[in-house]
């Protein structure tokens, strides 16, 4: 079935509950981030390096990142199903998003790893 290729998971299930689970490292890192920085007094430079410095901090970023884009895209892929009845327009609006999704995890691995 075609709407089965072009989803990001097998069945609607499954892009469920991948949009759960996403939602949940997403909050998660939200969190921590807010936690950060109201418990971080004078929050410098050098602190905020430092943070991102360390390897488990890079790791829980890059999920944070990857878990955004699959969100994004699950979302934006049902709501493009959903409205957008022209199957050109579709194509065409969902390659963008595929492809502005790339853009952004090969940037934010760049920014991360300082590759």
């Amino acid at each position: 079935m075609v709407t089965s290729i072009t989803s990001f998971g097998r069945s609607g299930l499954y892009d469920w509950m991948m949009q759960r689970v996403t939602a949940v490292v997403l909050m998660a890192y939200t969190l921590f981030m807010i936690g950060y920085l109201l418990f971080s007094s004078d929050l410098s430079y050098a602190q905020w390096t430092g943070l991102f410095q360390n390897t488990a901090m890079r790791i829980f970023t890059l999920l944070a990142i990857l878990s955004l884009v699959a969100h994004a895209w699950i979302g934006l892929w049902s709501v493009s199903t959903d409205y957008i009845k022209q199957t050109g327009i579709r194509f065409v609006f969902q390659s963008v998003c595929g492809l502005l999704a790339f853009v952004y995890v090969v940037w934010g691995i760049q920014i991360l790893w300082g590759v």
